[in-house]
């Protein structure tokens, strides 16, 4: 199927995810470091085998294709993204909580979400939204170029450290208000938003470049993942995909005129 083709979507089921004997919540469609450079390199970490299974049940069997996502996913170690107290869940099949009232995403939507955007060796991606980082590893180890923005500094600066502590010195963190991207570094050829919005940032549509794609969640309760497309003459084509649930853009999306 051609991205100029309407992409369909389908519904994958709500799962819940027990931690510490706790329901930690409804798991929706959504949402040490190694010595010897990235974490790739660390081989065996103990949670190998997890990783090896979490690609296998829970992309490879629904609609995760790109050999190059699933690559990833199955390197990048999701137990070092998240607190020590949910480790043991790392590779389950929900999102789970990190800090500031943040989670880091589902496994499945991370590759989601890097499937629809096209990405490759070299492409200059935007990530809106750096929560732990894990988001940018998956993309750093595909080679891409990755600049990314927090809005909660505390969360950067954590990211920034984590990511380099495991070799991904390719990853640029900064904090900041995503919702105006990230100025002078664009245009970029892939842009990630990793929170939700009402509408789609003027900014980021700016920042896109022709023939790039832009993944974001729209909507308040209810969501739905878009994919934007960037045509060479700069039209945009827009395709409704999955229902999901991510936690809201704060800062000038909640302003006035900003939604």
């Amino acid at each position: 199927m051609t991205m100029s083709e309407p992409l369909t979507s389908r519904r994958i089921s709500a799962s819940a995810c027990l931690i510490g004997g706790m329901l930690l919540g409804m798991c929706w469609l959504a949402s040490g470091a190694c010595s010897g450079g990235r974490a790739s390199s660390c081989g065996n970490d103990g949670y190998r085998e997890r990783r090896l299974a979490m690609v296998a049940d829970q992309l490879r069997t629904r609609d995760i294709t790109d050999r190059n996502v699933l690559r990833a996913m199955e390197r990048v170690p999701r137990h070092l993204f998240v607190p020590a107290q949910v480790r043991a869940y790392a590779y389950s099949d929900c999102a789970l909580p990190i800090s500031h009232g943040q989670t880091i995403s589902q496994p499945y939507v991370v590759a989601l979400m890097t499937q629809l955007a096209g990405v490759r060796r070299g492409t200059r991606v935007l990530e809106v939204g750096t929560g732990s980082g894990y988001q940018a590893a998956v993309l750093a180890e595909m080679g891409a170029e990755v600049w990314s923005v927090e809005i909660i500094c505390a969360l950067a600066a954590q990211a920034r450290e984590r990511l380099r502590s495991l070799g991904y010195n390719k990853v640029r963190v900064k904090c900041g208000d995503g919702y105006r991207g990230w100025p002078g570094a664009g245009p970029f050829q892939a842009i990630l938003v990793t929170a939700a919005s009402v509408r789609v940032p003027p900014p980021l549509l700016e920042q896109l470049a022709p023939g790039g794609r832009l993944v974001v969640p729209l909507g308040t309760e209810f969501q739905n993942l878009v994919l934007i497309e960037k045509t060479e003459d700069g039209r945009l084509r827009r395709y409704e995909m999955h229902p999901v649930r991510f936690v809201p853009m704060t800062g000038e999306a909640l302003e006035p005129g900003g939604k």
